[in-house]
C-alpha cells in the first residue's frame, strides 16, 4: 500500500512517514504542488496527504490537477482553521481535511477510513482493547486501566503507551517517539520522552521501580514487553 506525503516542512514529513512506515505502508515523498502532481502521475499512490500551503504550487492548486487526471483519495492539511477554508479543500476535490497540529493517530485513523472507503484493501476491523499483563487500553474511550482500574492518563500518555503496545518488543530512541508521537509539536524538550516514560510506569506498572513491562534498553531508547 503506498501513500504520498507531500509537505513542505521536512520535519513533519519525517514524522508522518516514520509513523506510516511503521503501520507497513510505503511512503513516497514530496515537497511542494509541482512535485505531488508530478508523483501522482509517476507512482500512482493509493492515497495523497497534501499540504495547502507550499511553494510552486499550493495545495489546493494541485488537488485540481491531480483530479483531471487521477481520484486518487486526497488530505489535505493546513494550519487554517476556518470553515470555508475546509470548505474550499473540498470544492478544490479533496477527500478529507486535517488542521495542524494534529495527533498523528488521528491522522491514520482518517488514511484507514479513506482506504476502507476507496476499496483499496480490505481492513481489519481494528481491536478495540489492548492488553498486556494487567494493563489494558480502552481504545474507543480511550481509558486505560491497570487491573480493574481506571487510571487517568494525559492524552500524550496515553498516545505513547498505545504507540508501544502496538509494537511489542522493538526498542524506540528518544528522537523516534518524538518524530512518532508529538510529530508536528516536535519542538519540545527531548527529555519530555523520559518524563511521559516515567509517569506511565508511575501510573501503569505495580513497582515503577522495577518495571515489567514499560522498559528501558540502556544507550537506545525504550520498549514494551507483553
Amino acid at each position: 500500500m503506498k501513500i504520498l506525503v507531500v509537505d513542505d516542512e521536512a520535519l513533519l514529513v519525517k514524522g508522518i512517514r516514520f509513523n506510516l512506515q511503521n503501520e507497513g505502508y510505503t511512503v513516497i515523498t514530496g515537497s511542494d504542488g509541482l512535485e505531488a502532481v508530478q508523483l501522482v502521475k509517476e507512482q500512482s499512490p493509493d492515497l495523497v496527504v497534501l499540504d495547502v500551503m507550499m511553494p510552486n504550487m499550493d495545495g489546493l492548486t494541485a488537488c485540481d490537477k491531480i483530479r483531471e487526471f487521477s481520484d486518487v483519495p486526497i488530505i489535505l492539511l493546513t494550519a487554517k482553521t476556518d470553515d470555508m477554508d475546509k470548505l474550499m479543500g473540498f470544492d478544490h476535490g479533496a477527500d478529507d481535511y486535517l488542521t495542524k497540529p494534529f495527533n498523528i493517530l488521528e491522522l491514520k485513523a482518517r488514511i484507514r477510513a479513506l482506504l476502507r472507503r476507496a476499496g483499496t484493501r480490505e481492513e481489519k476491523a481494528p481491536s478495540n482493547t489492548l492488553t498486556a499483563g494487567n494493563i489494558t487500553l480502552d481504545l474507543n474511550a480511550r481509558n486505560a486501566y491497570r487491573g480493574t482500574s481506571l487510571v487517568e492518563l494525559t492524552a500524550k500518555e496515553f498516545d505513547v503507551i498505545e504507540f508501544l503496545m502496538r509494537n511489542p518488543n522493538r526498542v524506540y530512541s528518544r528522537e523516534a517517539l518524538l518524530d512518532t508521537i508529538w510529530a508536528y509539536e516536535y519542538r519540545s524538550d527531548i527529555r519530555t520522552v523520559d518524563v511521559h516514560i516515567r509517569r506511565l510506569r508511575e501510573k501503569l506498572e505495580d513497582n515503577p521501580a522495577e518495571p515489567k513491562h514499560i522498559l528501558t534498553k540502556w544507550g537506545v531508547g525504550y520498549y514494551f514487553k507483553n
